[in-house]
């Protein structure tokens, strides 16, 4: 008994202990980093010979001793990585090292989906090659036909969930947390209510419901949120307490700051968008050329962050109360040769087998499938070059189409290479001219992406920051 009431007090001092516990400095970092090294080096010094004991021996010949020397340049230098790690947190913030971390953020959460976008944009391909558009093979009603397109919107249709899940564990966030978050946004009574215009409110805080399936800056800036909420409570909250009320507090707090603030600042972003581009091709002249060209370098960042969802919006509207769209559709659909330009270039350029294999079946899933998103993640956030090389070939594409006066005839057409159908009911100039227009993009992304899409360096060893 006496043993068992000893055991309770220890138990009860060490809690008290916990609870006082404080904030851990830079030096007791430095510190304990310091005797992990020393502590590891120890089981080294302490090898022994296993064949001594499998030859009946009672005990073990130890290994030769590392020097007390030795052991203390290793530490030295070990503790100098940390500090060196402790001190880049403190560096002063430039636009272009803000650039960076956030084209980080979501290459590390995005790249890890890189094998389910491929996975389905093969079977779009397939899709498009077997379905009525081109061989013929199969119909829009077969199972095949069918299922192939279930294969393809279950990776893109719950893009968002899995991306969740990546952005969490990028930041050291939770990830199931992360996902829970998701959703939230995405739940089916969120969506109805966002269809109803119904009112809302998170603990009094007025809520403007919204349909998030296919953005993915709501989540982006929800988990961004979510690391301090977490780190937060992690901190103040006793260990033995955390597993149970962290999570839930860190839910409680991010909860309405997601839903009342950050998930409807992306989407009001992709409305404000819309407008100023809705305006642009109204106005005529060069500010419509202009403002073409500048959609068209702009339209892989919106389609990337899913601020293009409202713009389309604008623009099927416009087309169903006219039969025709002169602007959106237009620098949209011819952008896509330029991003064909880029892929075929950045095919040719790159030295590696393995990265060229990759690349090339990256452009086959975009030109024949339509699925963009493979090359995107896969190689534009690797080597950042590439996208101010698409900006520019786009740009010249969405350009050119509005100066020569392009129309759109067709709404919903292919996105893969057979999109010059939707320019078919007009004149044959207006096709002539889309093929002038779409040309132009692909050259210039592809000369850009040639001579200037990577560096030397790139070319040899690959993305600088897959070698740290």
């Amino acid at each position: 008994m006496e043993r068992v009431f000893e055991e309770l007090v220890l138990e009860f001092m060490r809690s008290l202990d916990m609870l006082g516990r404080k904030k851990r400095t830079r030096e007791e970092a430095v510190a304990k980093a310091r005797n992990e090294r020393l502590s590891s080096a120890v089981p080294f010094c302490m090898q022994v010979s296993c064949n001594d004991a499998r030859n009946g021996m009672q005990g073990c010949r130890t290994a030769p001793d590392i020097s007390s020397r030795e052991m203390r340049d290793s530490a030295r230098d070990s503790v100098q990585a940390i500090e060196e790690n402790l001190g880049t947190a403190s560096k002063k913030l430039t636009p272009k090292a803000i650039g960076n971390n956030i084209l980080n953020y979501l290459s590390g959460s995005m790249a890890p989906l890189i094998p389910v976008l491929m996975c389905a944009g093969l079977f779009k391909t397939v899709d498009v090659i077997l379905g009525p558009t081109m061989a013929g093979v199969v119909s829009e009603t077969s199972d095949i036909y069918i299922l192939m397109n279930m294969l393809y919107d279950a990776a893109f249709y719950f893009l968002p969930i899995y991306l969740s899940y990546n952005a969490a564990k990028n930041i050291d966030v939770t990830p199931v947390l992360g996902t829970f978050m998701e959703g939230i946004l995405i739940d089916p009574a969120m969506i109805q209510m966002a269809q109803d215009g119904a009112a809302f409110s998170v603990y009094g805080i007025l809520c403007i419901p919204g349909n998030y399936t296919q953005s993915v800056i709501p989540i982006l800036l929800s988990v961004w949120a979510m690391r301090y909420i977490e780190r937060f409570f992690k901190k103040v909250i006793p260990d033995t307490l955390t597993t149970v009320f962290a999570p839930f507090l860190t839910m409680a707090a991010a909860v309405p700051a997601s839903l009342c603030l950050l998930a409807p600042l992306g989407s009001w972003l992709g409305g404000c968008l819309a407008g100023l581009f809705a305006f642009l091709g109204t106005s005529g002249g060069i500010v419509a050329v202009i403002g073409g060209g500048l959609l068209a370098a702009l339209w892989l960042p919106m389609v990337v962050s899913g601020m293009h969802i409202a713009l389309i919006m604008i623009a099927i509207a416009n087309f169903m109360a006219t039969g025709s769209d002169s602007f959106i559709l237009v620098v949209t659909t011819v952008s896509i040769w330029a991003a064909y330009g880029r892929e075929v270039a950045t095919w040719l350029r790159l030295r590696d087998e393995k990265e060229k294999s990759m690349a090339l079946g990256y452009a086959i899933s975009n030109m024949v499938g339509g699925v963009g998103e493979p090359f995107i993640y896969g190689m534009m956030f690797r080597y950042r070059r590439l996208f101010p090389c698409l900006m520019a070939g786009s740009f010249i594409a969405g350009a050119i189409a509005i100066a020569l006066g392009v129309t759109v005839y067709v709404a919903g057409g292919a996105s893969n290479v057979l999109n010059v159908l939707v320019f078919v009911g007009g004149s044959t100039s207006n096709l002539v001219n889309m093929g002038i227009s779409a040309s132009a993009g692909f050259v210039t992304s592809f000369i850009l992406t040639f001579m200037f899409g990577f560096t030397k360096d790139e070319l040899e060893y690959g993305p600088a920051q897959e070698r740290a």
